[in-house]
């Protein structure tokens, strides 16, 4: 199998790395030769620690079977090609259409979009029916889930196949609709959004959400994996999901997140974000009051189960593929179906009820299919 991957920055790297250590022969496209000449570097890094780690037989026969090319014509004869470029409408379609004229048609062109239309990327290429969206998460190489979201012009007689190699790289793959944030980042905005409301309201201060979280099972708190993500990429996924549901109140964006962003606050990466990451920097202590973490940890799950409800109800996805979603893809400690099942589904919906009648938001709706549970 001849794999064309367009993009060598830390995602096209990472799935060039899956596909490889799957036996496949890889093709990393990128028009800028120093970014290839930096791909290439790390990836062989990657490798040799694979290899003294006894993970892989030989990093050089794996690194083999990656070809680095600055040329767009290097991914003729590719039997996919997957683009893992910048999250932009408008240059992913050029891109495409390239990949589609050069690959051919039985290539199948798949985007690593995580919010944008499939459908739309697929009008802009000659062969839309062979065209989907292939979604890995970041690091490519560690997360096992792998979203895979036919457009309304994808021949379903694909999808098997797809399927059944991605499990063959050793991949977790769910099927979602193509619809804003498709199953992880639709279904996870509360996640953020909740806890970014709950600060803004003053009920309770950073290190108390996340304490509140970790004290469910998650393994960080949403402003600790808001820092660990970046700011500035956590807001433009938010950003898109509201746009695309026509502004649906409940992914609305926090403004405290887009001034973290203006100020260039980022998170790890740029050193300072919700917290300090200065070498010797202190780390904020969380409240102690037990029915503060509690009330906080509760609010937000709710509206987490309430909007897996919806996307259930939607059919975003299966319950199964739902439930792997969100406990392969983004390590969440149960799935949230099950987490209602547990907690009671009136309980769940009249946690919501409350929520609504307080707030008066449609924000805070309760989903038809949270009701549906609750009247089983």
């Amino acid at each position: 199998m001849k794999v064309g991957i367009i993009g060598s920055g830390a995602m096209g790297s990472g799935i060039a790395q899956v596909a490889a250590m799957a036996g496949a022969a890889v093709i990393l496209h990128d028009l800028h030769r120093s970014a290839l000449d930096k791909a290439q570097q790390g990836l062989a890094a990657t490798l040799h620690k694979l290899e003294e780690k006894g993970k892989i037989t030989s990093a050089a026969e794996t690194l083999g079977r990656i070809r680095f090319e600055a040329a767009a014509e290097s991914l003729a004869g590719c039997d996919w090609v997957i683009e893992a470029i910048v999250e932009n409408l408008e240059t992913k379609k050029q891109v495409m259409a390239e990949a589609a004229r050069i690959a051919g048609k039985n290539s199948i062109i798949a985007t690593n979009t995580s919010s944008l239309s499939i459908t739309a990327l697929a009008a802009a290429c000659e062969h839309p029916e062979r065209v989907m969206g292939i979604h890995f998460f970041n690091p490519a190489p560690l997360m096992s889930l792998v979203e895979v979201i036919p457009g309304l012009q994808t021949d379903p007689a694909l999808l098997p196949a797809v399927l059944q190699t991605l499990q063959t790289w050793g991949k977790v793959p769910v099927t979602a609709k193509d619809t804003p944030g498709f199953i992880v980042n639709r279904v996870a905005r509360p996640f953020y959004g909740e806890a970014l409301r709950v600060v803004e309201e003053g009920l309770a201060d950073m290190p108390t959400v996340d304490a509140a979280m970790r004290g469910l099972g998650f393994r960080m708190g949403p402003f600790e994996l808001m820092d660990l993500i970046g700011n500035d990429v956590n807001y433009l996924v938010t950003e898109s999901v509201y746009r695309a549901t026509y502004y649906d109140p409940r992914y609305r964006p926090s403004i405290t997140q887009l001034r973290m962003t203006e100020a260039g606050w980022l998170g790890r990466k740029s050193g300072r974000g919700y917290y300090d990451y200065a070498p010797g920097a202190s780390v904020p202590a969380a409240s102690s009051n037990a029915q503060l973490l509690a009330d906080t940890g509760q609010r937000i799950l709710l509206m987490l189960i309430n909007e897996a409800c919806d996307a259930l109800y939607h059919g975003i996805a299966s319950e199964t593929d739902l439930e792997l979603a969100m406990t392969r893809g983004v390590n969440y400690p149960k799935g949230l179906i099950a987490w209602g099942h547990e907690l009671g589904w009136q309980a769940c919906a009249a946690g919501i009820d409350k929520l609504y009648h307080h707030y008066r938001e449609d924000r805070y709706r309760a989903s038809p299919g949270l009701k549906k549970f609750a009247t089983l």
